[in-house]
């Protein structure tokens, strides 16, 4: 994993940014945020099971449906499986030592959990 600060790379709104093998972050400060590096790794990981470019195929794909579902930008973004995941568990600084294979299809609900 390359932590790069990448100020205009990120989304206005956003703090960070995965693409494997690459986490960018906004600011420098954030390369030292264990919650927001750890919510990265997990996109890393989610990354690698899905062989990278599927991921972001899927992701999008889930994005405009969450978006028709929501009607909201925001709320579509946060209810994408990838991402209730990794907020669900950026805490969780031991979470990779119990965390299976392709667990992010346990968030893959139509329901919108309690964020």
């Amino acid at each position: 994993m390359f932590v790069i600060v990448a100020k205009y790379l990120i989304p206005k709104g956003y703090r960070g940014l995965t693409v494997f093998p690459f986490v960018f972050v906004k600011y420098a400060f954030d390369s030292e945020n264990k919650v927001l590096v750890n919510h990265e790794k997990i996109h890393l990981r989610q990354q690698l099971e899905l062989l990278i470019l599927p991921f972001f195929v899927w992701y999008f794909m889930e994005y405009a449906v969450r978006l028709l579902q929501y009607k909201n930008a925001n709320l579509a973004y946060r209810n994408i499986s990838f991402e209730r995941e990794a907020y669900a568990n950026e805490t969780d600084f031991d979470y990779f030592k119990k965390r299976t294979f392709f667990s992010f299809l346990n968030y893959l609900k139509l329901i919108n959990p309690k964020l």
